[in-house]
């Protein structure tokens, strides 16, 4: 009997090829792995591929141009995250350390997380560091953060509990340059079915889907995260839809905001990992969520 069969870790798996492997799981390129490890390239590609070898299975498909996981890399990746953020949070207890909770978001963490941040850090003494990941769980499904803010809907199928933090109105984001929309004080969100619409796949919270079906509107283009997509914008490939915040916190001389009457808001959530999760994740939602004016006073998650 080996030791895979024995229940037990295989010989030669040392915590470093694990730290080593999500690393690039994370980055999905070498070079940004081994800098943000601190280590040589050559070094951590020795590492992966020594992990790789003592499970008996390929973790990471790789080319010249790219670094993919694979599904036993994926399942691998997304077991690891938790467990190391656990151990981490672990040792540094034992080291006397301050508590530290990692604040996921996508492009723009609410303006309500502030206060909700401050309640925290007065109620607990925790840190809080805040993390930015283009997923669609802002890195709480990898691991990244211990409590994540997700604007539009959860994943279906995702492992995450939440509950709903506030709403958000929409804008239409136009080029400046556009014949119609661009000198509108004021448009309906049924007249949007008529333009091309750019969609952030991603992290993105409109698609066409939001419109009745035989009247939506013709999708442009797709972008993979935020700047791609307010870029795509400002070129003039189509419409962008955002929640409002946006238009107080990313101007740009090529795109004006337009208000939209009859839109469906947007829904933010606050999110943690449905299986062991970090024990501040909850106090997060629960104290600072319970700080906000008019906040249920019920667990913070169903």
């Amino acid at each position: 009997m080996n030791a895979t069969d024995s229940g037990t870790a295989p010989d030669g798996v040392e915590l470093r090829h694990l730290r080593a492997f999500v690393a690039v799981a994370d980055e999905l390129s070498f070079t940004h792995a081994a800098a943000v490890l601190r280590i040589g390239q050559p070094a951590l590609t020795r590492t992966v591929r020594a992990l790789e070898e003592a499970l008996g299975a390929r973790l990471l498909d790789r080319t010249t141009r790219s670094v993919q996981l694979t599904d036993a890399g994926r399942r691998l990746r997304d077991e690891l995250g938790p467990l190391l953020s656990r151990l981490d949070a672990t040792l540094g207890s034992a080291r006397g350390e301050r508590p530290l909770l990692r604040l996921g978001f996508t492009s723009l963490l609410p303006e309500a997380c502030v206060q909700l941040t401050t309640a925290f850090r007065a109620a607990t003494g925790a840190a809080v560091r805040l993390v930015r990941r283009d997923e669609p769980l802002a890195g709480l499904a990898s691991g990244a953060c211990d409590v994540a803010v997700v604007r539009g809907d959860i994943p279906p199928g995702a492992a995450v509990r939440s509950r709903v933090l506030l709403h958000e109105p929409r804008v239409a984001v136009v080029a400046r340059g556009s014949a119609d929309l661009a000198h509108r004080r004021v448009v309906d969100w049924a007249e949007l079915a008529a333009v091309p619409l750019v969609v952030n796949t991603v992290t993105g919270t409109t698609r066409p889907d939001l419109w009745p079906a035989g009247r939506r509107p013709r999708l442009a283009c797709t972008a993979d995260n935020f700047d791609e997509w307010l870029e795509a914008v400002v070129a003039g490939h189509g419409v962008g839809v955002a929640p409002e915040p946006v238009a107080r916190r990313h101007s740009h001389p090529g795109l004006r905001y337009v208000r939209l009457k009859n839109a469906p808001p947007v829904a933010v959530h606050l999110a943690v990992p449905g299986r062991d999760p970090h024990p501040l994740a909850e106090r997060y939602a629960g104290v600072g969520v319970g700080a906000l004016p008019g906040a249920p006073q019920s667990h913070p998650f169903p």
